[in-house]
């Protein structure tokens, strides 16, 4: 049996494993409002819990890079999507903050995997010039999963509760692993579904021949010895909290500035990420556009200049005008569009610079330093915000500058390195 355009089912996998993922990641803070009640738990109880799962999340992205690049993403991904299902289940025993950081920290470690694996998955199924649009794809599942988290999480928390609802979104990710395993049989190489027309174009401008038994891969001393790998990671580290001041606090700033229950929550926190999944999918289509006449380096370097432009200009916008939770939702819709238009090509840069064995490594780097920052970002949070959210949206529209300046000095040139 052969499968056309088999690498875009693979993706749509990958697309889809992201959705679960955020849905399972958005459910504490929507339901949040309850369960500090029912817990007992206080503000600064919620900004330990996040920073438990940011921590483990970082470190997580660190060993699931390099596992990935030791196994595989086909049993990667599926262990993974396993692990964190488990800890979105474990939810429903939560008692206390100690329990409830504990299935945190699980859940955060087990996640971390779906980036540097989706990078890696990226790098063996697509040739160089449809990877920012993979990436822009697999990222648009990210703002489709916080679309459907609102909405899904407030009905399943009103008709079950919301111990029931972290026991329903866990199962689901158990279900994915079935199909991924059936379709996602081998690499495209050896795939026995792949036709010769697409494996070609699959391998024909890959900088290595898949992974193979020769190419053992960079050392973390090999790949932190080059200046670009230190772009990536800098790079990663200033636009992260953008990111993720969004979906940690969101919910809990229209819960505060609006009195918002958690129905209320629902119908307005999703609609920021639909500009989310807008801005993955233009951000990989301006990439492969600009990849018809200009180099790798002009195509990634103009697409981030472009994000940082508009998240600047939005969040400009939503410090002078974002009066109403209308106001605050649109300009919010901006700010993330903008981070998805950047990310998808900033996440494909270590394929661009690495090959085989070391994309996810450096991926996993990159994202664990990443969330280094989100950790210090909620720590000052509850600091910063007791009378106004404003320091904190400053702080953003800095951070965005310096991801950029950071490509921009760091890796002069955005090309296969030379070993």
């Amino acid at each position: 049996m052969k499968v056309t355009g088999l690498r875009w089912w693979i993706i749509g996998l990958v697309c889809l494993a992201t959705i679960i993922n955020y849905i399972d990641r958005a459910a504490l803070g929507i339901m949040w409002p309850q369960m500090r009640e029912d817990l007992n738990l206080t503000e600064q109880d919620y900004a330990w819990i996040i920073n438990i799962f940011t921590i483990t999340y970082a470190a997580g992205k660190f060993i699931s890079g390099r596992i990935y690049d030791k196994v595989g993403t086909r049993i990667g991904f599926v262990l993974s999507i396993f692990f964190w299902s488990l800890a979105s289940a474990l939810h429903f025993f939560a008692r206390g903050a100690a329990s409830l950081g504990i299935f945190r920290g699980l859940l955060g470690v087990a996640e971390a995997g779906n980036w540097p694996g989706a990078v890696k998955n990226n790098a063996e199924w697509f040739p160089i010039k449809e990877r920012a649009l993979a990436q822009g794809i697999f990222n648009a599942g990210a703002g489709i999963g916080s679309i459907i988290a609102a909405p899904v999480i407030a009905e399943l928390f009103g008709a079950y509760g919301w111990q029931i609802t972290f026991l329903i979104i866990g199962v689901i990710g158990f279900i994915w692993i079935v199909p991924w395993v059936v379709i996602n049989k081998s690499l495209p190489a050896n795939h026995p579904w792949i036709t010769d027309e697409e494996r070609e174009h699959i391998l024909a401008d890959q900088q290595t021949s898949q992974d193979s038994a020769e190419d053992q891969g960079l050392t973390i001393v090999q790949i932190l010895s080059q200046r670009e790998s230190w772009g990536v990671i800098a790079a990663r580290f200033f636009i992260e909290p953008i990111w993720w001041l969004f979906v940690f606090w969101m919910p809990i700033y229209l819960y505060k500035e609006f009195n918002f229950n958690v129905k209320e929550i629902g119908y307005y926190a999703w609609f920021p990420y639909v500009g989310a999944m807008l801005g993955s999918l233009a951000g990989g289509w301006y990439a492969k556009r600009l990849l018809q006449n200009h180099t790798v380096d002009k195509a990634r370097k103009q697409t981030v200049l472009v994000a940082v432009v508009i998240i600047v200009v939005s969040i400009l916008g939503a410090i002078m005008f974002a009066n109403t939770p209308e106001k605050f939702v649109s300009f919010v819709f901006m700010v993330l569009f903008g981070f998805q238009f950047a990310i998808s090509n900033i996440q494909t840069i270590p394929s661009d610079l690495l090959s085989g064995k070391s994309v996810g490594t450096l991926a996993g780097l990159g994202g664990s330093i990443g969330a280094v920052s989100v950790i210090i970002m909620n720590w000052l949070i509850p600091i910063i915000t007791v009378e106004s959210y404003t320091p904190a949206f400053i702080i953003l529209a800095v951070l965005a500058p310096l991801c950029l300046l950071s490509i921009h000095l760091l890796i002069k040139n955005i090309s296969p390195l030379k070993p």
